[in-house]
């Protein structure tokens, strides 16, 4: 015959109050989406860059000061895509080339016209990368959960119609290339060449 005096007695089972646990699907939401975020990051960095173009890029034309001190090189001073080194650039822009294949121009791409030109080749346009990169980071700011219900809103509004009124302008970094689709164009612009500032004799 079993001894039921040292039997443990089995626990009461634990419940968590509605209010607590609307907490904790907000804190495991905000959580996870948080460890996405950091996923899209460590992916980016460790991606394995497409070789780097022979010429230097628009807009990189660093003075040598600082390139000079090797302890400031891999401190990144911006996000901004124009900002960065030629390997950093490149695997940026291969990510935001993603971005704009499945979801800029699939939903918000609109039909090519003389009033709304476009061009494939759109990331040999500094205005055009530099622009489209702005308001990608700002997507992502925006469509983030932390953003509130009206972050996509709000990126619409303050971001999207702002910037393709300037892209896609007749005027626009896209003027001298496509304007119908059945002749397909490109050509970047021209753009003032610098000043040279010398000094007095």
């Amino acid at each position: 015959m079993s001894d039921t005096s040292t039997t443990t007695p089995e626990p009461e089972p634990f419940r968590v109050p509605d209010g607590d646990l609307d907490d904790l699907a907000s804190t495991l939401a905000k959580t996870m989406s948080e460890v996405r975020q950091h996923g899209v990051i460590l992916d980016r960095l460790g991606s394995e860059p497409t070789p780097a173009s022979a010429e230097p890029r628009p807009g990189n034309d660093k003075p040598a000061a600082e390139t000079a001190d090797p302890a400031w090189s891999d401190v990144p001073t911006s996000v901004f895509i124009l900002a960065l080194d030629d390997e950093a650039y490149t695997v940026e822009l291969a990510a935001l080339t993603t971005w704009v294949n499945h979801l800029f121009l699939p939903v918000y791409g609109r039909e090519v016209s003389s009033s709304r030109p476009w061009c494939a080749q759109w990331h040999e346009h500094p205005e055009a990368v530099a622009r489209l990169h702005a308001l990608w980071l700002a997507w992502q700011q925006f469509t983030d959960a932390e953003a509130g219900l009206s972050g996509p809103s709000t990126w619409h509004r303050d971001h999207l119609d702002h910037t393709l009124v300037h892209l896609r302008a007749p005027d626009g970094p896209f003027g001298a290339c496509t304007t119908s689709p059945v002749r397909p164009n490109h050509r970047v612009l021209a753009t003032p060449a610098p000043v040279q500032m010398g000094l007095a004799a």
